[in-house]
């Protein structure tokens, strides 16, 4: 291997030598030097890579700036397609700053110091191709204006958000990852009906006292553990055939803000209602396959909870039940509960 290697060499020395470049000299020099060589040659049409950042000659539609100290945005090659910005000391998002990233896909501008009135009204508007934009760990206070409506993967989470309207998320119909927790929101009215595409929402970690109006009908996860809700709305889970996983934990949940048959319904296979201050196990479809209980004041162990009838064909799917925390004890489970809990695989009491 070392004398092929050594011969291989030796070819290409001469006709490096002959047009003055150091065929190794991209282990050196990741910057100005290495965009000279041949066929490693990074592309610069649009515009060279800055100095403070990396554009790699095997990717040279990436930009990589995270972690530099910076504190403005640097200048954009228009050729580049994916930004990292993270882990800096950005602070503003002007007008001008992206004005020339028109071919953007990805921007990641998370964990800086970015605050709303900090980030002009046009700066993503130009960004028309632009599908995941990573905001979290920042200082907004409000959900910055004219985004994308090409976005799907958005990220919000733990700012300083308080409220969410309409007109923040109007037109995104490409949507399908919204993440809002760790904010300070306390209403958002309907804003959330217009994402048709919306797959998954996390909105844990703020200040709701009821569950958002007009929920995207083809949401699969729903995360609102961490909040004030202490009641469900009738037909919660209606129009929401494709939903599988509910986290609802760490809320202020009791029985009768929970309307009858509210988890009843086929294709869920996770609901964790812990840490709420229900007194009895709601009842839940025969399809779920997890439920946690955990830390509530549950009093019985009510087994018409999980199976109406419990025959050969119909028992309860469930692999996985927490009860622990409760007021109830192991000597509280009825003998029968092996057939209709027959493939639970964990019962913890």
């Amino acid at each position: 291997m070392r004398l092929i290697t050594v011969i291989l060499l030796s070819a290409l020395l001469p006709l490096c030598l002959s047009h003055g470049w150091d065929p190794l000299a991209w282990l050196f020099h990741r910057h100005g030097q290495a965009q000279q060589v041949g066929f490693l040659r990074a592309d610069t049409v649009g515009g060279a890579c800055p100095d403070e950042c990396d554009c790699p000659p095997t990717f040279p539609i990436a930009m990589y700036c995270d972690g530099r100290g910076l504190t403005t945005v640097p200048s954009i090659p228009s050729h580049i397609k994916y930004l990292y910005l993270q882990n800096n000391a950005i602070s503003a998002v002007p007008d001008a700053a992206l004005v020339n990233a028109t071919s953007l896909v990805w921007l990641m501008l998370h964990h800086n110091q970015l605050t709303s009135d900090a980030i002009g009204k046009e700066a993503f508007l130009k960004l028309v191709g632009l599908e995941r934009l990573f905001l979290h760990h920042n200082n907004l206070t409000s959900v910055p204006p004219n985004l994308p409506r090409s976005l799907r993967d958005l990220r919000l989470d733990h700012n300083r958000i308080e409220k969410v309207i309409p007109t923040d998320l109007e037109g995104m119909d490409n949507l399908t990852i919204l993440h809002l927790h760790g904010n300070e929101v306390t209403d958002m009215t309907t804003s959330l009906k217009a994402l048709k595409s919306l797959t998954l929402l996390d909105i844990s970690n703020n200040k709701l006292i009821k569950v958002p109006d007009a929920l995207p009908e083809h949401l699969h996860q729903f995360y609102m553990e961490f909040n004030s809700i202490d009641s469900l709305p009738e037909d919660f889970l209606g129009g929401l055939a494709q939903l599988q996983y509910i986290r609802m934990s760490h809320n202020l949940l009791k029985d009768k803000g929970i309307p009858s048959n509210t988890f009843n319904v086929t294709g869920l296979v996770e609901l964790d209602l812990s840490f709420n201050k229900l007194e009895r196990i709601p009842t839940v479809s025969s399809t779920l396959q997890h439920l946690y209980l955990q830390a509530n004041q549950i009093k019985e162990f009510s087994l018409g909870s999980f199976c109406s009838v419990v025959d050969v064909t119909n028992f309860s799917k469930l692999q996985t039940l927490r009860l622990d925390g409760n007021e109830i004890s192991q000597e509280d489970i009825p003998s029968e509960s092996a057939l209709c809990l027959r493939l639970a695989s964990s019962i913890q009491i």
